[in-house]
Order: C-alpha cells, then structure tokens, then sequence
C-alpha cells in the first residue's frame, strides 16, 4: 500500500529559493504527493500564489496571520479579492485567527482585540460564501471564541492548525467536525501526544508548519515535508493502529477536506 503524504500547512514562501527548491524537487522521492500552502498577509499571498502556478503540487491558501500588526482594510481588500479571483485555484482561506502569543507578549487593549476579531469574521464570512475551508491560528482561550465565529457564519469547514486547547474545547470541535493537524512535535511534546489519543483519526491531518524548526530528533534540521513520515508511524503506535491504515486515512482526509 502507498505511504503517501501531503504536508496540510506549511509557509512555503518563507523558505530560502533554495531550500524551497530542495522541497519541490525532492517531493517525489519523499512520497509527498501536496504541499497545503497557507499565507501570512497580502505579499505572502502574492508568492505563493506564484509558486502554485510553476508547480501544481503547491495548493494555495490567503489569509491574514494574526501574530503580527494589524493590516489596513486596504489589504484585507485586497487579500479578500484575491481570494475570489483566484477561487478556482486557492483551497482554503488561511491562515487566520487571533493573536495568542502576540497578546500575551505585550499589551494588547480589548480595543485592538476587538480589530483582529473584525479581520478574522472578515476571512470567516468570505469562507462560508465561497464555501472554502479555513485554515486556523487559534489556541487556549482563544478557540471558543473562534469556534463561537465559525458557528455564526455556519461554516464547518474548519481546520485547527496545531491546536492547543482544554478539553472542554476539544469536545466541542468533535462535535461540530472540525479537523487539527499536528506537526513533528507529536514526537517529544506531551500535550500533542495526548491531543491525538483523544481525537478520533477520520479528523486529523499531519503538516510541518515550516519553516518553524523544531526540537527532538529534528534538532538543527531545515523543517522538511518528510519529517511527516515520523509523525504518520508515531500516531500509528499512538492509536495502536497499523501504519498502513494510518497513511490512507491521514491522506484522505487531507485530499477530502481541501479538495484536491
């Protein structure tokens, strides 16, 4: 049976060309059969949307990443005419969502907060009309919140990206079918370990978040879609589940949930 995989959120405009090159061209010989591109603001957009073009393997996602300033409404604009202009190519709306670790680094009024709740109701409400998936930055106190904006607009279609949470919340994203996905962590983190214990595996995805490094066994390394092979066989001993039935289930629900 094939072990293929398809990394569910990675920033590859961020890479260095060259390493980005590396990526692409090794894809084949690491069975990684997509790349779910997600985008950080309007120029992040602009480059991946570039490199779905020289490469369909890149699957392309706009959005607005919520740990950094604010943007104009000029750019959410233009991020959100993007998004339907090029509808017919881009998979999701993301990565949005709320700004967890940028709030608990500095001060933050309930004003300001308030803004990047408008931004991301903005992204919200651009997903349920297109009917695209959302790929989502939102973690500990900030997912209820989220969750409450996602149940407002009726859109189900909602990937938490390595999700961090209690589990009064995580009971709540079962129920509504919502998807996580967790990266090369699962490896030597104890919180993602258990995530994934409690989470049924027809709703989780495996992605890298590159090119954010990691620690363990991937200490010093460049964040490589392969790395994905370690989290794939980790799940499976996990669930107590064979490799083979965790492989097709991770890929199917990638290719499902964004429709490639």
């Amino acid at each position: 049976m094939s072990k293929k995989i398809v990394d569910a959120h990675i920033h590859l405009d961020m890479y260095k060309p060259d390493e980005r090159f590396g990526i692409l061209r090794d894809m084949e010989a690491n069975d990684v059969d997509a790349l779910i591109a997600v985008s950080n603001h309007l120029a992040s957009a602009q480059e991946t949307i570039r490199l779905a073009h020289a490469d369909n393997r890149v699957k392309p996602a706009f959005g607005f990443h919520p740990e950094q300033p604010l943007p104009t409404d000029e750019e959410v604009g233009d991020l959100l005419a993007m998004i339907e202009r090029d509808s017919d190519r881009v998979v999701a709306v993301g990565e949005v969502g709320l700004p967890y670790y940028l709030r608990r680094e500095g001060e933050m009024t309930s004003r300001e907060r308030e803004a990047y709740v408008h931004v991301l109701e903005a992204f919200i409400r651009n997903a349920a009309e297109l009917n695209k998936p959302v790929a989502l930055h939102a973690i500990y106190d900030d997912a209820p919140e989220v969750i409450d904006l996602l149940e407002k607009h009726s859109l189900s279609k909602a990937h938490f990206h390595w999700f961090k949470g209690d589990s009064k919340t995580m009971q709540r994203m079962m129920r509504n079918g919502y998807f996580i996905s967790v990266t090369p962590d699962i490896l030597y983190e104890a919180e993602t370990r258990e995530l994934v214990r409690q989470f049924p595996l027809d709703k989780i995805m495996v992605e890298t978040d590159g090119p954010w490094p990691f620690e363990g066994p991937f200490k010093g390394k460049m964040t490589h879609p392969h790395m994905i092979h370690r989290s794939a066989r980790e799940i499976a001993v996990l669930k107590g589940i064979p490799d083979e039935d965790v492989y097709h289930r991770l890929y199917d629900n990638t290719i499902h949930f964004y429709g490639i």
